[in-house]
């Protein structure tokens, strides 16, 4: 149980087993690592709102969320969604087009596009649950977060490989907030110089994950396969598009 990991003050975390202490809003740990810290909230938002979110994410015209293979939906890009534009975007390597392994969508202030692994996008104009969900990440950081990443991992089978979030209209040491729905999925980081240090949190339903600092020169991280998980991950990334 998530409540007994955090019975004491102090967790550690890592093959170098870095220290977690109280942060300073009282909520949730700060884990201090080289170049800068992760701040992880153990069910930032509740239950009922978060379970709810999942449902209005991904309501659409056509499927019941839930209970649909996604994997077997090859028209995804084409479904009338209802509050949120998903949308499965393709890298060319090597001259041949593949699918990327999660389905996306970005939003955010006017004029805020991102491009990322060749990728260019332009922000959908916020939502009242994005704005809402912004406006939760206020309380506990002063970022001013002005675009957010959404990415579905539909199941085990979907991820992310090692990377930085360090393109350049990130600025020079951005602040990433990223809050987790769904079903809980490893996040590991690396340091780029040295592999075999290692950070893993199981990230679950409504929890948030903060790095800062100087964490994108540094270390690299990833959201890996997990074949037996059958169920989809929401996950939403707040940045600061400078």
């Amino acid at each position: 149980m998530i409540e007994d990991l955090f019975a004491s003050e102090t967790t550690c975390f890592g093959t170098k087993q870095y220290a977690s202490q109280p942060t300073a809003c009282g909520r949730g740990f700060e884990i201090k690592i080289p170049y800068g810290s992760l701040i992880y909230i153990p069910k930032f938002i509740e239950k009922k709102i978060a379970d709810r979110t999942l449902a209005v994410f991904f309501e659409n015209d056509h499927y019941d969320w839930e209970n649909t293979n996604w994997h077997d939906v090859d028209n995804i890009n084409e479904l009338k969604w209802t509050n949120i534009a998903w949308q499965q975007d393709t890298v060319k390597l090597y001259g041949k087009k593949h699918e990327l392994p999660r389905v996306s969508a970005w939003y955010g202030d006017t004029g805020k596009s991102y491009k990322y692994s060749g990728i260019l996008l332009h922000p959908h104009p916020w939502n009242a649950a994005l704005l809402w969900m912004r406006e939760q990440l206020s309380t506990i950081n002063d970022t001013s977060f002005n675009s957010v990443l959404l990415n579905w991992y539909r199941s085990g089978q979907d991820h992310i490989s090692w990377h930085t979030d360090a393109e350049p209209e990130l600025g020079e040491n951005p602040t990433i907030a990223s809050l987790n729905f769904g079903e809980v999925r490893r996040f590991l980081l690396r340091r780029n110089d040295d592999h075999a240090d290692k950070i893993e949190i199981n990230l679950g339903h409504g929890d948030l994950l903060i790095m800062q600092g100087e964490i994108q020169h540094f270390w690299q991280h990833s959201v890996p396969k997990q074949t037996k998980i059958k169920h989809g991950r929401l996950n939403m990334t707040f940045r600061e598009i400078i």
